[in-house]
C-alpha cells in the first residue's frame, strides 16, 4: 500500500515498536494476577446462570464464596472442579447450593489438579463448542448472503426496553443498517455484577444481560433472513464486568463488542490494575469468538482539543493493537477508534480530519476501523448539523474506514427519531455510492498540508509512546497524558477485587482460547 500521506513508516516502526514494550511490560503484571471479574467469567463459562432467592447472580455468589474463603487466588475452576468429584454434582448446582449455604467451596477436601481438570473438560468442551456453533452461524450467513464491501453503516437504539429496542433495530435495518449497536443502560459499567434476564427499563440505553442479547440477535437474524444481508450486532463489554459481558457476547453470537484497554480507566475511573487485567481476558474470548472489538480513542477529543491531541489517538491505538495481538486478537478484529471532532471553526479543519483518518487506515491497513461522528461540535442546528454529518462521511469513504457510526442531525437534542436515522442512513448511502471510488482518484500534495500534518502527529505520537515505555503506564495514566484525565494507581473503582495468582492457580479458558483453534 504506497502511502498518500508520504508517511515515514520507519517512524511507524519505531511508535509500534514503543508500543509493543509498553504492552509486554503490563503482560507481565498481567499473568501474575487475576481478578473477581475474571473468576465470575469461568464460572459463567462454565455453564453457572441465572440469580438466586433475593436477585443476585450466581457467578458472583460463587466467587464471593471463594473470596470469603481466602481461596481465589488459586481460582474459581479449580474449586468447581473439586466440588464436582466430591458432589458428583454438576457447575450449574452446586452455584445453587452454595447460595443456600448448604456447600462451602473452599471447606472441600482438595483433590489433585490433573483430576480436577479431567472432571471440568466435558464441560470446558460444551463451552467452546457452543461459541464455535456462534461463530459458523455468523461464517455461514456471510456465505450465503455476502459481506457488504467498503463502510458498515452503523446506528444506535437506545430505549431503555430491549423490546422496543428490537422495533427500532428491524427498522434500522430495513433502511439499511449493517450493524446495530444496543447503547448500555447509564451507569451499568460501574456494576459490579450482570443484571439477568430481559429488561424494560433503563436510562439513556438497555441494560446488556444474556438474555437481552439473545432476544436481539434472534430479531437481526429473522430480518437479515428477509432481506438476504447479514445484520451485525454490537454491545459494551467495557467496565466492571468485562470480560463476563464479553463471554454472554460469545455464547449469544454478537459480532462486534466495545472493548476498550484504557477507556474504563479515564473515562469511568475504574481501577487501572482491575481493568488492565480485565481487558485481557475480554479479548481472548472476543478472539476465539470471531468478535471485532471497537476501541474508544475517539472519547479523548470530547474532552481534550482534536487538533493538540491528536498524537495522544494514535499512541493508544498502537497500544491497544499490542494489547489484542497479545490476547490473541488479530488485526481483522480490531476495530481501532477514532473521530472526526475537529472545531468547524478552524481553517482547512476538513484537512486536518482526512488526514488524521487517511494516516489511520495507512498504518493499520488490516483494521476494520470504526470512525466516529461529529458530537462535541454539534450545536442543535440540524440544518448545520446534517452538513457537518455529511463532511464526516465523505472522509469515511475517502480513508476507507470500515466501521461507519452514523451521526445525527439532531445529534444535541434529542434520542434519534427513527426519521432522524432514515436521514442519516440516506445521506451515508448517498455518500459512498456517489464517491464510491473517488479515494482511487485522488492523490495528496506530497508537501501539502495533509502531509505535514500526520508527519507531525505521528512523530509525536512516537515521542509519546518512548516516554510511556520509560515510564510504564501506570505512571503515565497518573500523570493524566491521556485526554488530561489523572488517575492514581490504587484509586478508582474495584481494585479491591485484584488479586494475585497462587502457583497452582490456573484459567482452562486462556490456555485454550488463546492461539486455540479458532
Amino acid at each position: 500500500m504506497k502511502s498518500k500521506l508520504n508517511l515515514d513508516f520507519n517512524i511507524v516502526d519505531e511508535a509500534r515498536n514503543h508500543a509493543r514494550n509498553i504492552a509486554k511490560d503490563v503482560q507481565g503484571f498481567i499473568d501474575k494476577n487475576t481478578t473477581v471479574t475474571v473468576e465470575r467469567t469461568i464460572c459463567r463459562l462454565l455453564s453457572i446462570d441465572g440469580v438466586n432467592e433475593v436477585g443476585v447472580p450466581l457467578p458472583n455468589v460463587v466467587v464471593d464464596n471463594i473470596k470469603e474463603g481466602n481461596g481465589l487466588s488459586i481460582g474459581a475452576a479449580y474449586y468447581i472442579g473439586n466440588a464436582m468429584l466430591e458432589t458428583g454434582l454438576s457447575p450449574q448446582r452446586i452455584s445453587e447450593e452454595v447460595s443456600k449455604g448448604t456447600i462451602n467451596l473452599t471447606s472441600i477436601k482438595e483433590r489433585d489438579e490433573f483430576e480436577v481438570r479431567l472432571a471440568l473438560q466435558p464441560i470446558i468442551n460444551e463451552t467452546l463448542d457452543n461459541i464455535k456453533t456462534q461463530r459458523k452461524r455468523r461464517e455461514d450467513f456471510l456465505s450465503e448472503f455476502g459481506d457488504k464491501e467498503g463502510p458498515l453503516i452503523y446506528v444506535i437504539v437506545a430505549t431503555g426496553n430491549i423490546y422496543e429496542d428490537i422495533t427500532q433495530a428491524v427498522a434500522a435495518a430495513k433502511q439499511g443498517a449493517d450493524v446495530i449497536a444496543v447503547i448500555r443502560t447509564t451507569g451499568q459499567s460501574l456494576l459490579d455484577y450482570v443484571p439477568y434476564g430481559a429488561t424494560t427499563e433503563g436510562f439513556g440505553g438497555t441494560f446488556a444481560t444474556q438474555e437481552n442479547f439473545k432476544l436481539m440477535r434472534k430479531a437481526l437474524d429473522d430480518i437479515g433472513v428477509e432481506l438476504h444481508r447479514y445484520i451485525r450486532l454490537c454491545n459494551y463489554c467495557s467496565g466492571l464486568c468485562m470480560p463476563e459481558i464479553a463471554a454472554m457476547g460469545a455464547l449469544e453470537g454478537l459480532d462486534i463488542m466495545l472493548n476498550d484497554a484504557l477507556y474504563g480507566i479515564l473515562f469511568r475511573d475504574i481501577n487501572m490494575k482491575r481493568t488492565i487485567i480485565d481487558q485481557f481476558f475480554s479479548r481472548v474470548i472476543n478472539g476465539f469468538a470471531g468478535v471485532i472489538i471497537n476501541t474508544g480513542e475517539d472519547n479523548y477529543l470530547t474532552t481534550a482539543d482534536a487538533i493538540e491531541e491528536a498524537h495522544t489517538v494514535l499512541a493508544s491505538q498502537l497500544m491497544n493493537e499490542q494489547f489484542a495481538l497479545l490476547a490473541g486478537l488479530p488485526e481483522k478484529q480490531q476495530g481501532l477508534g477514532h473521530a472526526f471532532e475537529i472545531d468547524p471553526e478552524v481553517k482547512n479543519g476538513f484537512l486536518f480530519e482526512l488526514a488524521q483518518a487517511e494516516m489511520a487506515r495507512e498504518i493499520f491497513p488490516n483494521a476494520p476501523l470504526k470512525y466516529m461522528p461529529p458530537t462535541k461540535f454539534m450545536t442543535g442546528n440540524i440544518f448545520r448539523g446534517h452538513v457537518q454529518d455529511t463532511l464526516f462521511n465523505i472522509v469515511t469513504v475517502l480513508t476507507n474506514q470500515r466501521i461507519h457510526l452514523l451521526g445525527m442531525l439532531t445529534e444535541a437534542i434529542h434520542t434519534p427519531f427513527m426519521s432522524d436515522r432514515f436521514l442519516s442512513i440516506e445521506n451515508a448511502k448517498y455518500i459512498q455510492n456517489t464517491m464510491a471510488d473517488l479515494s482511487d482518484e485522488i492523490v495528496f500534495k506530497p508537501d501539502g498540508i495533509m502531509a505535514n500534518r500526520a508527519d507531525e502527529v505521528l512523530k509525536k505520537a512516537c515521542r509519546l509512546l518512548e516516554e510511556i515505555e520509560h515510564a510504564g503506564l501506570f505512571e503515565t495514566l497518573e500523570r493524566g497524558t491521556f485526554a488530561g484525565i489523572k488517575r492514581p494507581i490504587n484509586g478508582g473503582k474495584g481494585l479491591i477485587g485484584v488479586v494475585e495468582k497462587a502457583d497452582k492457580y490456573f484459567n482452562p479458558f486462556i490456555e485454550l482460547m488463546l492461539g486455540g483453534e479458532k
